[in-house]
């Protein structure tokens, strides 16, 4: 069977980490990637050989990259030639106008969640409303941190069933290298409800959701707290052993030493996992418990790299390479190595 080819504008956080993603599935191939300029990222694909092909994402872009000692296979026409779908992960509001062009070549497109939800025919998540996605041709990620709950959210929804939700997000305040953002010694907060539970409400309709969010002067990861009133009762044992059994929540241990929001960071590096990113979220088996009726604890979100599996269920989703979201996670996890 002939693989799938696809190809992704912007080599960005998201960009890198979204090709290599590509790279792993055995039915699919990285045709190439497209930027528009010698960033540190664009330099060190170069250091390394061009193990991905790099196409120009704007007119004159070329000569730039060129000039920095950067190979350059064509432009963003060529490479839209040459693809079956395109996955955008362009900074917010690029995405929008790459979508004029995806539609003119008559190519599907996956957008992360930075974009505007306009440019999507539905907001998407490989677990809990894949079946949506399929046959679709534009496709939106939901946020880092939606993604990550969502999975959390999910996996009890389908064991004990879910009510309602109430979720704090203590946010890290910018990416590693991102000094344009400068809040430090401050935690920043924004009123209810977080624009992430209403995405959730979006992916899941049936559960009622609110929360608030705290702004955190840090770059790793996110801590999100999560009170969740099930539709049956349960136990810690009983939610410690379904977040288990889930292929992308990582439960760990604080007693251990999964103490901190680095920590989960940290292992991923001692792992040798490339730039230590971890596809699964961490949740802290010590902080499941019950108020009453209610389940309460609290998970980690590595937000470079947790929305890169549920991307490549977009892609399968998208050109129907399977129709059930079971069977396509499936194949998503055994290439990513969960």
């Amino acid at each position: 069977m002939s693989k799938v080819k696809v190809g992704v504008a912007g080599y960005g956080a998201i960009g890198q980490r979204l090709a290599d993603g590509v790279a792993a599935q055995d039915d699919m191939e990285l045709v190439g990637v497209a930027d528009v300029a010698p960033t540190l990222a664009v330099r060190a694909l170069a250091e390394r050989g061009m193990p991905y092909d790099l196409y120009t994402a704007m007119p004159g872009a070329e000569e730039v990259l060129e000039a920095a000692g950067i190979p350059v296979s064509g432009d963003f026409d060529d490479l839209l030639g040459k693809v079956d779908i395109m996955l955008d992960s362009a900074p917010g509001g690029i995405g929008a106008k790459n979508k004029v062009k995806y539609e003119a070549a008559g190519i599907p497109a996956v957008f992360q969640g930075g974009e505007s939800g306009e440019v999507a025919d539905v907001f998407f998540h490989g677990y809990a409303n894949y079946e949506e996605g399929v046959g679709k041709n534009y496709l939106k990620l939901t946020s880092c941190n939606t993604t990550g709950f969502v999975r959390a959210v999910d996996a009890l929804d389908r064991e004990i069933g879910v009510e309602k939700v109430a979720i704090t997000i203590i946010r890290r305040v910018a990416d590693p290298g991102d000094t344009h953002r400068g809040l430090v010694d401050s935690l920043q907060l924004e009123g209810i409800p977080n624009h992430q539970c209403v995405d959730l409400m979006e992916i899941m309709p049936h559960i009622d959701a609110t929360g608030l969010l705290v702004h955190t002067p840090v770059t790793h990861g996110h801590i999100i707290t999560l009170v969740v009133t099930p539709k049956r009762d349960t136990t810690p044992e009983e939610v410690v052993e379904i977040f288990k059994a889930h292929p992308r929540i990582r439960v760990v241990k604080i007693d251990e030493g999964f103490d901190t929001n680095t920590s989960l960071f940290n292992y991923a590096r001692f792992l040798g996992k490339p730039r230590g990113d971890l596809y699964e979220i961490g949740l802290f088996e010590e902080t499941v418990g019950m108020s009453g009726k209610d389940i309460m604890f609290a998970i980690n979100i590595p937000q470079e790299s947790v929305t890169i599996p549920e991307t490549v269920d977009a892609i399968r989703a998208a050109l129907s390479m399977q129709t059930e979201g079971a069977e396509a996670v499936a194949a998503t996890n055994k290439n990513l190595g969960m």
